[in-house]
């Protein structure tokens, strides 16, 4: 009976694996598939826009050759 305690954990992780495929798989699209869309469009829209706004970092002032 050892096989059995053996085999009995990747078997049962190997069965929930299985069904969040299946369920991600059959969750993906459908009714919310153009709000789910437009929020991830609205996210990345607002980090471009906060990313593009921001402003550069101060550069110290170039010296040349024999200036310190």
């Amino acid at each position: 009976m050892d096989y059995v305690s053996a085999l009995l954990p990747p078997v049962v992780m190997a069965a929930f694996f299985i069904g969040l495929i299946v369920t991600i798989v059959k969750t993906q699209g459908g009714a919310n598939k153009a709000k789910e869309d437009g929020a991830v469009d609205a996210a990345v829209a607002r980090a471009a826009h906060v990313h593009h706004h921001q402003p550069a970092a101060a550069s110290p002032p170039a010296t040349g050759p024999g200036e310190a």
